[in-house]
């Protein structure tokens, strides 16, 4: 858009972001002959002194559109006190707000999300029909959609980058009857068997991330997860680059990939009670990691969430989606004949393929 819309005076209404385990931050600002103009600093975080607002305001007014948000953010630290006080949001995070308006950026109230939450299902069926719903998104043939996983079979699933012959050992997935399948998503491995992980996907359009850089991206995507797992009496935070953690330790991992219209599919897979002595067995790094940390025993179970909630899965997810529901909407919607044809083809023609698999050998 927006460059030239903005530098041709156009308004720019409004933009938001909400910090991740923090405070929502509100700009609203005009734009005259490519600067910043009337810029109003609003939110529900708490700052002192009051002054400080009106600093914050000032000092924006007259950048140019064109300054990043590192920019922005150096401008704003150069002029207030050492002893402002800025609470569940920083001068990085108005930057960011001020980045979002001026590329127009959506909130996630501005859409109307779908879920899918189908029975179990291959785990090539799940590979190809990330890529069939990002692509339906993108394309703007589907509104943006979270789909929760079920998974018909064991599997290991490798990273679109790894290379297949360091992460598997494949005498221990044969003995042990696992699949394995590539996405096409970064990122590292994962061990999945029916029932000890909960996989969620988002879809969605690039405007909801517009404004927010890479890495920022991932713990935006995420809040409300660390919202609901915070309904279930779960502490977690976002360990960067890709992890969701807790005292008890790391609970989920994140991948995304972005297409080049800038739809973006992220993906969390959350350990509900993992077989660790099996899961070594099956993946290298997995004994890597025992050994760097010197243990002795892989002999015991992986399962932060059902330690730290004391509930079925199911019951994990249900309140999941009905933190979701109460944050975003969500509506309950099914893959299409079509999706599904487009999927079908692509486990045919690609992610069941020996050179889709084996590309990094």
């Amino acid at each position: 858009m927006s460059a030239v819309l903005v530098e041709l005076g156009v308004r720019v209404v409004h933009g938001e972001f909400k910090v991740p385990s923090g405070k929502l931050v509100v700009v609203d600002l005009d734009v005259i002959d490519g600067q910043l103009r009337d810029v109003h600093v609003s939110g529900d975080f708490f700052l002192e002194p009051d002054e400080a607002l009106a600093d914050i305001n000032r000092t924006l007014d007259g950048a140019s559109v064109r300054s990043s948000a590192m920019e922005l953010t150096a401008r704003m630290d150069a002029v207030l006190s050492p002893s402002t006080v800025m609470y569940g949001f920083s001068t990085a995070d108005v930057a960011t707000a001020v980045r979002r308006a001026l590329s127009q950026a959506t909130s996630w109230t501005d859409h109307q999300w779908s879920l899918i939450h189908e029975g179990p299902k291959s785990p090539n069926y799940h590979m190809a029909l990330d890529q069939t719903l990002i692509e339906e998104v993108g394309s703007g043939r589907r509104g943006p959609v979270l789909r929760v996983w079920e998974w018909a079979s064991p599997c290991v699933v490798i990273g679109s980058f790894q290379s297949l012959s360091n992460e598997v050992d494949p005498d221990g997935a044969a003995r042990h009857g696992i699949e394995v399948v590539r996405r096409i998503s970064g990122g590292g491995a994962m061990f999945v068997e029916p029932g000890n992980t909960i996989t969620y996907s988002i879809y969605a359009p690039a405007s909801l991330v517009e404004g927010l850089s890479f890495q920022d991206s991932y713990a935006f995507l995420d809040d409300w997860v660390l919202g609901a797992l915070g309904e279930l009496g779960i502490r977690a935070w976002y360990q960067p680059l890709n992890d969701i953690t807790s005292p008890a330790g790391k609970i989920a991992g994140a991948a995304q990939k972005r297409l080049a219209n800038g739809a973006v599919l992220h993906h969390v897979t959350m350990a509900y009670d993992i077989d660790s002595a099996k899961m070594t067995e099956v993946l290298r790094i997995g004994r890597e990691k025992l050994s760097m940390k010197g243990t002795a025993s892989a002999a015991k179970r992986v399962d932060p969430l059902r330690s730290q909630t004391g509930l079925p899965r199911e019951a994990i997810i249900e309140a999941m989606l009905a933190s979701f529901a109460k944050r975003y909407g969500l509506t309950p919607s099914d893959v299409s004949a079509d999706e599904q044809r487009i999927a079908a083809d692509l486990i045919e023609n690609k992610f069941a393929t020996p050179e889709w698999i084996g590309r990094i050998p």
